[in-house]
């Protein structure tokens, strides 16, 4: 069985402040990579609310900036309340410590269940909906084995291989991460399986709104949201361009381990899975392979060090002057539509990194930036 003593660090929100986080992430044009930024620069949510109008408006553009209004916020909140979740902030001590590690993990995480199994080491086990009957059997198998020895299952409560993985755990410990908001699980007949999760030992985690009914563009954010709470991802069965293939290359992207389960190559389910073979994806044909990879990632040591690397994200620092008309000009002239690293575009204009952030900043908000990852911009393309 595995033994965490590490700690859980954090600082909750206020109630104040959890408010002004939601109208932050709810407001126009900011997601995950533009809040953490805005927060650094501000220093609290309350002050980058106040900012955004002018910032969008120096930016370039010329529509009334969205800012999600205190009530919105509150509904939001009182919605959870009814629903029995809560929100939790990336700061505090529930919100998934390896999470936490990603670049622009999502600032808020509504939760629905036993919270406490967020702050667990994970093993993500995602693989075919269309699942054939050894391919569920093995990654119930997988699931058993792994949550036996103490990690919480992760999947997408998908039909086929998630949801042989969310059963087999059902009594240890398995988080579902969904693509719509906590009230719109889906595929519908996976309902009665999250209710059983969300009453026992397991946990419903969304980044979206209340009300949102999933789109086919928000299952890649969900696929990355299962990547980054785990410190590895298990691909049991995947077609090429399915959504396994997409949280196993999040999982790399994010540095974790990916597992492989090899199969026919006459079989279309197995195609894209022994395409992460050939890859460097870990070959997995029982339970000991897992383990054994994730053994050194769990030491107390390590754990305890990942908590302590977590930054402070609300503080009450005056923010610095902004850059006057012919340094933002130098700023803008930097960009293209080729992609370029931040720390280049400060090397070239011999500008500040924070006059840099707050253009790069500004130019997000009015809808005329595009984030390539954690430090590659470009100018959107003009409509």
């Amino acid at each position: 069985m595995l033994n965490v003593s590490a700690q859980q660090r954090g600082i909750a929100l206020t109630e104040r402040q959890k408010i002004a986080w939601l109208r932050l992430i709810r407001s126009d044009n900011v997601g995950p990579a533009t809040f953490r930024d805005l927060i650094n620069h501000f220093g609290t949510a309350e002050a980058a609310l106040e900012a955004l109008p002018e910032l969008s408006r120096r930016g370039g553009s010329e529509r009334a900036f969205r800012i999600a209004t205190a009530a919105d916020a509150e509904r939001e909140l009182e919605a959870a309340h009814r629903f029995g979740a809560v929100f939790v902030g990336i700061g505090e001590p529930n919100y998934p410590p390896a999470l936490r590690e990603i670049d622009g993990a999502p600032p808020l995480l509504a939760m629905k269940g036993h919270i406490q199994a967020a702050t667990r080491p994970s093993l993500g086990i995602v693989g075919s909906r269309n699942a054939s009957v050894s391919g569920a059997k093995f990654a119930a198998m997988i699931a058993r084995d792994v949550a036996a020895a103490g990690y919480v299952i992760t999947s997408g409560l998908a039909r086929g291989i998630d949801t042989a993985a969310h059963r087999a755990s059902l009594q240890t410990g398995t988080i579902a991460a969904l693509a719509g908001g906590l009230d719109r699980p889906y595929p519908p007949e996976n309902i009665g399986l999250l209710q059983e999760m969300t009453s026992g030992e397991g946990l419903a985690i969304s980044e979206m709104p209340f009300g949102w009914e999933p789109r086919a563009r928000d299952f890649p954010r969900r696929n990355r949201l299962i990547a980054g709470v785990s410190l590895g991802v298990t691909i049991v069965e995947a077609a090429n361009r399915s959504g396994s293939l997409i949280t196993a290359r999040y999982a790399a992207d994010f540095g974790r381990l990916v597992f492989a389960v090899p199969g026919s190559p006459l079989d279309p389910r197995c195609h894209g899975m022994n395409d992460l073979l050939k890859q460097g994806a870990t070959v997995t044909t029982s339970s000991a392979d897992v383990l054994e990879a994730l053994a050194p990632l769990t030491r107390d040591d390590l754990l305890t060090r990942l908590d302590i690397k977590e930054p402070t994200i609300e503080n009450t620092r005056t923010p610095p002057a902004a850059p006057d008309d012919s340094e933002r000009n130098r700023i803008v002239e930097a960009l293209g539509p080729t992609p370029v690293e931040i720390d280049d575009i400060i090397r070239h204009t011999a500008l500040s990194a924070s006059q840099v952030h707050l253009v790069l900043l500004e130019l997000d908000l009015a809808g005329q930036l595009c984030r390539h990852g954690a430090s590659l911009v470009s100018l959107a393309p003009k409509e």
